[in-house]
């Protein structure tokens, strides 16, 4: 019988945390570098998309993961990651900028392909909580990383942030040290479908075209929430430690809702829990849009916790299907998953120049209500397709 490795569980969710706080300093820093870059917002915008290109080759990456293993990608991508996103304050140009944020996003696209194969492989049949120890890792990077890039902000101002690189350098070195003896004892990819890729997405195609519908309306609430919520505070008057604490507190939320979702998802069922999520979601942007003014933290506490409440999710329901192929599954999942957010990101950027960020924010509510159709469409197509 498969047992829960809480110990290999942890390391790898740690990984997750380390690597995935250096990826969270784009947005508090945006306010800053689009002043000095002097961009737009769908420039800004284009920076976070420069990050998801490499997400385009997420299936080959999620191959050679099949067959040469996960574990050291594992252990590189954090300092890789660590390295290019503190030297981001350095960048004297546009181009500089994309470059570094490329190739932060190839660090990253390596990284989340092959570790929640990883993750499935220590969780034994407990995948779901597994999934949620993995999440809170990341969801806990995104709420530690505003806070330590401001921080690092104001002791060394924008362009001294690269001393922040050592804790990168130090999480790999930790991470050789603990997974030197991890190994994938699942045979995961089954005679006469290793390396089928093609059948894979014939076979699960329609899966992952409701997956994208459903991520298409909920990249617009996280794209408004995440990405330009301390460009849209510091517009409005507030302070760069104020944006980073509001980004901070849906971030916080948002590890709560990472952890409890993946858990009783293994309980009342993944769709159940996917309907539960987006409705309170839609309702609570409504509120965001209309109160906000008033009731900033107590909104953006109950967005955090069921808008990211889906992640762990979704990712179990990849690693569920019964594919034989499950890193190269989630690395379909990751290259729809960044695929539909860079569009996103884009036409969230655009809207916000030509009509302005509010009015923005106004539309990304009333589409909201659009991820309650897809959960409940996924959930039906679901039935025949993964693991009873």
């Amino acid at each position: 019988m498969r047992t829960f490795r809480k110990g290999e569980v942890l390391t790898i969710s740690f990984s997750h945390f380390a690597h995935d706080v250096y990826s969270s300093f784009l947005a508090p820093m945006l306010p800053l570098l689009i002043s000095k870059l002097g961009i737009s917002l769908s420039e800004a915008a284009f920076l976070d998309i420069a990050r998801r290109i490499p997400a385009l080759f997420n299936p080959l990456f999620g191959l050679i993961a099949e067959r040469r293993g996960a574990k050291l990608i594992v252990i590189l991508m954090p300092s890789i990651t660590a390295i290019c996103m503190s030297f981001l304050g350095l960048a004297s140009t546009y181009t500089v900028a994309l470059i570094l944020l490329f190739v932060a996003g190839l660090s990253a696209a390596l990284y989340h392909v092959p570790s929640p194969a990883m993750i499935r492989e220590a969780s034994g049949k407990r995948t779901g909580v597994g999934m949620s120890f993995f999440m809170v890792g990341g969801e806990t990077a995104r709420t530690v990383g505003p806070l330590f890039i401001t921080a690092g902000i104001s002791l060394w101002g924008l362009e001294g942030t690269y001393r922040l690189v050592p804790f990168g350098l130090f999480a790999s070195l930790l991470l050789f040290w603990k997974l030197r003896n991890f190994k994938m004892h699942t045979n995961f990819t089954k005679k006469g479908e290793k390396g089928d890729a093609k059948n894979f997405i014939k076979k699960y195609a329609s899966f992952f075209t409701t997956i994208g519908g459903f991520m298409l309306f909920q990249s617009a609430m996280k794209s408004v929430l995440v990405l330009f919520l301390p460009v849209y505070l510091t517009q409005n008057g507030a302070s760069l430690w104020y944006a980073g604490i509001s980004l901070s507190v849906l971030q916080f939320f948002a590890v709560l809702g990472t952890f409890f979702s993946g858990t009783y998802s293994d309980k009342i069922g993944r769709y159940n829990m996917l309907l539960i999520s987006s409705t309170v979601s839609a309702i609570f942007m409504v509120l965001f849009v209309l109160y906000h003014d008033i009731l900033l933290f107590p909104l953006l506490a109950v967005l955090g916790f069921f808008l990211f409440a889906t992640g762990p999710v979704l990712l179990a329901s990849v690693q569920d299907l019964n594919s034989g192929m499950p890193t190269f599954a989630n690395s379909i999942y990751m290259t729809v998953n960044f695929g539909v957010g860079s569009v996103v990101v884009y036409m969230v950027g655009k809207l916000g120049d030509v009509i302005g960020l509010n009015e923005t924010y106004q539309i990304s509510a009333g589409l909201s209500f659009m991820c309650i159709i897809f959960a409940y469409v996924l959930k039906q197509k679901t039935k025949e397709e993964t693991i009873k």
